[in-house]
């Protein structure tokens, strides 16, 4: 079998397909977690997921996360620190009301905070924020370790790693895979997984296949290393709002500004962050850049006075209903695709590579959740 991709979703599938004895070979054509597992925050977010599967799901991967650090023998930098999404104006208030209602009735532990509340448990904020939504299930990874960690898994369990090695073509006969081209030779294959995220579209096209998944640009700000500044991860409702957007959505700020806020172990700021469609081109414009420091800053003044030191760009992979594609295809035989996670990589990145053993193995115990997923997408592969 072979895997594409070596971002958090492709080395998820690889380490659970190596753990069933199959004889399975990931293909990266850079680093291990280095496109867009390498260019994005590290947050495990539950609360900014609609209700319904997408919560369930995350949920599900979250019981995953709990024990993963032990079961992959490597540090992830996994930390249950809690998650807020702030409120600047309390004219929002009611319509997050209504968005904590919704996951409390998914099963969700979450409340709104008044100004006071959030002020205390997120001193860095400005005053006149009206208050947050806030739950003690969201969470935080290092996703490049996540990554590098389930694929050393893998090779322990007999997986071989092929980094910088690009596949260039799907070889198939009669309607079924046999292998695939790389820039480093011919490999034969009865079965490809397609987990090249924002790439996925370009990898079924090789196929004869149309994948409606779109690359969704996104910017982030690294600051200098600071002592801690935060709790948790920091979310804003304008960055929801954002997520949920469709393309060409006129309700959503220029370059689809939102602030995430996050801190890694080292102390460096995550600032970001924005979503254009923008096809490939990683040449973001100061304009973008100048637009995430000053949506930040607004939030969170203190920060005016940390140094920025780089930003990084990276790929999210969007597929309009804010679902992943988690299925075989109907007209190519030992196709499989694991791509279309947009921002919820991350955070389902372990529930992922279970589900796509239970796809080639027909297991119950989320068939159903694979039935539901075939049902609510707007696309077929």
């Amino acid at each position: 079998m072979v895997v594409i991709g070596g971002g958090v979703i492709g080395t998820s599938v690889a380490y659970q397909l190596a753990k069933t004895k199959r004889k399975v070979m990931l293909i990266e054509k850079g680093e291990i977690g280095g496109q867009t597992s390498g260019s994005c925050d590290k947050a495990i977010f539950l609360q900014s997921k609609q209700p319904g599967l997408p919560i369930q799901m995350a949920k599900a991967s979250m019981r995953l996360y709990e024990n993963l650090e032990d079961e992959l023998g490597m540090s992830i930098e996994f930390k249950k620190n809690g998650g807020m999404i702030v409120i600047e104006s309390d004219t929002h208030m009611d319509a997050m009301a209504k968005f904590v209602k919704e996951r409390k009735k998914a099963g969700m532990d979450v409340k709104l905070l008044d100004r006071n509340e959030t002020l205390a448990w997120q001193p860095g904020l400005s005053s006149h924020i009206a208050g947050a939504a806030f739950s003690k299930e969201d969470a935080e990874v290092n996703p490049l370790r996540l990554s590098q960690a389930f694929a050393q898994a893998a090779k322990r369990y007999g997986a071989v790693v092929r980094t910088h090695t690009e596949v260039t073509d799907i070889i198939c006969a009669d309607g079924k895979v046999t292998g695939v081209q790389t820039t480093d030779g011919k490999i034969a294959a009865e079965t490809v997984v397609n987990a090249a995220g924002p790439f996925a579209s370009q990898i079924a096209e090789m196929t004869g296949i149309g994948l409606t998944i779109m690359p969704r640009r996104g910017a982030i700000l690294i600051t200098e290393k600071i002592e801690p500044f935060i709790h948790g991860n920091i979310l804003c409702s304008q960055y929801i709002a954002a997520k949920h957007a469709a393309s060409g959505d006129g309700d959503i700020p220029p370059y689809g500004i939102g602030l995430s806020l996050g801190q890694t172990e080292r102390g460096n700021l995550l600032i970001g962050a924005s979503r254009e469609f923008k096809g490939y081109d990683k040449a973001v414009g100061p304009d973008v850049l100048s637009a995430i420091a000053s949506h930040a800053t607004r939030i969170a003044p203190a920060l005016n006075n940390v140094n920025i030191i780089r930003t990084m760009v990276g790929f999210r992979p969007f597929t309009g209903d804010g679902l992943p594609i988690i299925d075989k295809a109907k007209a190519v035989e030992g196709f499989i695709t694991a791509a279309g996670h947009e921002g919820d990589g991350i955070a389902l990145a372990p529930i992922t590579g279970h589900l796509v053993i239970s796809l080639l193995e027909d297991e119950e115990h989320y068939k159903d959740w694979l039935k539901r997923l075939r049902l609510e997408r707007m696309h077929e592969v």
